[in-house]
């Protein structure tokens, strides 16, 4: 297949995009917002389509239920504003709404309520497996893409409009982030086609591998040590997991997203199928992320709990104590490998 087979966008999504598009009109008052605790994919997919509706004419404000994280600043650059801090409030007066990379009206926490009673087009561009209540009614979906970025990226390529520079960045961050590094298993080809696309736009790999991987604090690095001392290991089941109490973002003075990527330490054993990470909220619910290897779907195990997200990463906020909630789902985690996740954990581990 030559590289200009893989850029060109399959004709399912040409038509979606066109669908969005017939909802787009140049002066339009558009909102663009996305998930809580925005993570690389999210921040890159918003900054953006962002700019790229400024090609079309239309002036968009971000609004998103947390604030945009430190990490991915650099992304808003100049010329975009997060209006975040105004809650709900901010999304007036508008005349469209886009949601990126959520599959469920849920995810988008205290502006939920506020979505569903919207009574102008809500669009949704998302890469999840779709729920039972979308956060929009005109939906541009594939959970094949690699990453919500990906779709962005071909929004850019059916509408005929540029790459320049500061979108590239973006759109790269938000492949970058959501493959690993390009590392897990959602890397296609066709992610590696884009990301040359971006390269040849202006996107720096160097500056941006230090922006997102290599600016941490000392108090991320106290934590991931204090985090790392509750390792558990089942390797009976090839289950490994971890947990950060209540108060350690306050003693170590670092914020939500200095969490990013933790889970990935359980998973990285050699034998473990399924990877958990446990972050008690401190007001009764856990906040816990599952993250896979091989056959082990933890989109259905995270469902168990009222969650969900992809096959390989998927996450669920769970009512109860901290002891409770890792009783109940490493307990829940062992049936769920032993009963039709896959090959045996003993074969796992050979």
């Amino acid at each position: 297949m030559q590289p200009s087979d893989l850029i060109k966008p399959p004709a399912h999504r040409q038509a979606a995009i066109e669908r969005l598009v017939a909802e787009l009109h140049a002066g339009q008052r558009v909102v663009l917002s996305t998930h809580m605790n925005a993570d690389g994919d999210a921040c890159g997919s918003v900054a953006g389509l962002a700019r790229l509706l400024r090609q079309l004419g239309i002036e968009s404000r971000i609004v998103n239920p947390t604030p945009w994280p430190a990490t991915f600043s650099f992304l808003l650059g100049d010329d975009l504003i997060d209006h975040t801090a105004k809650g709900a409030a901010a999304l007036a007066p508008l005349d469209a709404l886009i949601v990126l990379d959520v599959s469920d009206v849920k995810r988008l926490g205290g502006l939920a309520d506020a979505v569903r009673r919207l009574d102008v087009p809500r669009l949704v561009i998302d890469h999840h497996i779709a729920s039972d209540e979308p956060a929009g009614d005109v939906m541009f979906s594939d959970t094949t893409a690699c990453a919500t970025g990906e779709l962005v990226f071909d929004f850019a390529s059916v509408v005929g409009l540029e790459l320049t520079e500061p979108i590239a960045t973006a759109l790269y961050a938000a492949i970058l982030t959501d493959t690993g590094g390009f590392r897990f298993s959602n890397t296609t080809p066709r992610a590696h086609a884009i990301a040359g696309q971006l390269l040849a736009a202006g996107v720096d790999p160097e500056e941006m591998y230090r922006r997102i991987y290599a600016s941490v604090s000392p108090g991320r690095l106290a934590l991931l040590r204090d985090a790392l001392s509750t390792l558990e290991v089942d390797r009976d089941y090839g289950i490994a997991w971890i947990s950060v109490p209540a108060d350690a973002l306050d003693r170590y003075d670092v914020s939500s997203e200095d969490l990013e990527g933790i889970v990935e330490h359980p998973r990285s054993i050699s034998g473990t199928r399924l990877a958990i990470f446990f972050r008690d909220l401190g007001y009764g619910k856990v906040k816990v992320s599952f993250r896979s290897t091989g056959d082990v779907d933890v989109n259905r195990f995270a469902r168990q709990f009222g969650g969900g997200g992809h096959a390989k990463a998927a996450g669920a906020l769970i009512p109860g104590s901290m002891e409770d909630v890792r009783l109940r789902v490493i307990s829940a985690a062992r049936a769920f490998v032993s009963n039709g996740a896959g090959p045996s954990a003993k074969e796992a581990l050979a």
